[in-house]
């Protein structure tokens, strides 16, 4: 039996690697959080540095004890959870209940192929706590304005709003510009545009410039402009060849993949997140089980040598 075994998140990304790494080790999923703050209180102690309360969930404690009966011959465990704060918690709290005088290692990698994950294992690194003490104080905002605020808008406005640590701050910023939409005072302009053509070409020019004045056109100015213009002669004054280089687009971020989704597919953020999960976890190829993108929870636009 394998005495090495790797967790990762997600049974999907579980079975990808397996196709990697084979009999050498024992490959296991987390199914996501093994421990969240409580539901029936607080869970942050406000009076000692906020120092939140977790617990493993409930409905983890099955996958927890599961996890812990596979691997008791294992002496080293390689905890490979997502390279962002989220990933880093769930790797921690891994630690915490499965460490039991085994070797801990924490593997990173962004994409999904038999090279990363290799190259993963021998560049092993210690588990980052200062990425999970991001992930703490995201955590116990959340419920600290969860827990005081949304009570605060059940008695002053009506019961069943939520007050959130995102949603609130956006709700302003939407408000704010609603506000900005609704006190400005639409000023209508036009563009002037003539038709020319010469020796069987046709082109159109937009007035810019007259009499060296750059403006904007009212509606009183056009027939003054329309009789200035047809009684003179035109000539091209000057012109220039060039070449124009448009480099590629760089590669998406988290935000930008949501945009772009939306705007060519109409997706929702969370069915293009689900793609995209989908996408870096691996799907099956005639050639195998391969991961097809990077990690999409991201703010970087680094790309991969080999991509």
């Amino acid at each position: 039996m394998a005495t090495k075994a790797i967790i990762v998140e997600s049974p999907t990304k579980a079975r990808t690697i397996k196709g990697f790494v084979g009999r050498k080790f024992v490959v296991l999923s987390s199914k996501g959080h093994i421990k969240d703050l409580p539901k029936s209180r607080l869970g942050v102690d406000v009076d000692n540095r906020f120092e939140p309360e977790y617990i493993v969930i409930r409905k983890k404690q099955k996958q927890l004890r599961k996890l812990k009966e596979k691997i008791t011959k294992v002496r080293t465990l390689y905890l490979a959870c997502d390279p962002d704060r989220e990933g880093e918690a769930i790797a921690y709290h891994l630690a915490e209940e499965l460490k039991d005088n085994r070797e801990i290692k924490r593997i990173l990698f962004h994409e999904i192929t038999p090279e990363s994950i290799e190259q993963a294992i021998e560049l092993p690194k210690d588990i980052d706590l200062a990425m999970v003490d991001a992930h703490k104080a995201r955590r116990v905002l959340d419920r600290l304005v969860g827990y005081y605020i949304s009570p605060l808008l059940w008695k002053i406005v009506k019961r069943g709003l939520s007050a959130g640590r995102v949603q609130s701050v956006a709700l302003r910023l939407i408000c704010e510009r609603e506000g900005e939409i609704k006190e400005f005072k639409p000023v209508p302009f036009w563009h002037i545009a003539a038709l020319f053509e010469k020796d069987d070409l046709q082109f159109e020019a937009i007035l810019i410039r007259i009499n060296g004045e750059k403006r904007r056109w009212q509606e009183e100015d056009l027939k003054e402009v329309r009789k200035i213009l047809r009684g003179g002669g035109f000539a091209v004054i000057k012109s220039k060849d060039f070449k124009k280089a448009y480099s590629p687009p760089p590669p998406f971020i988290t935000s930008t993949l949501q945009q772009s989704a939306a705007n060519r597919f109409g997706f929702s953020a969370k069915k293009t997140m689900q793609v995209a999960q989908a996408l870096y976890e691996g799907i099956d190829l005639p050639e195998g089980r391969m991961g097809l993108i990077t990690y999409m929870r991201t703010d970087s636009t680094r790309v991969s040598d080999k991509a």
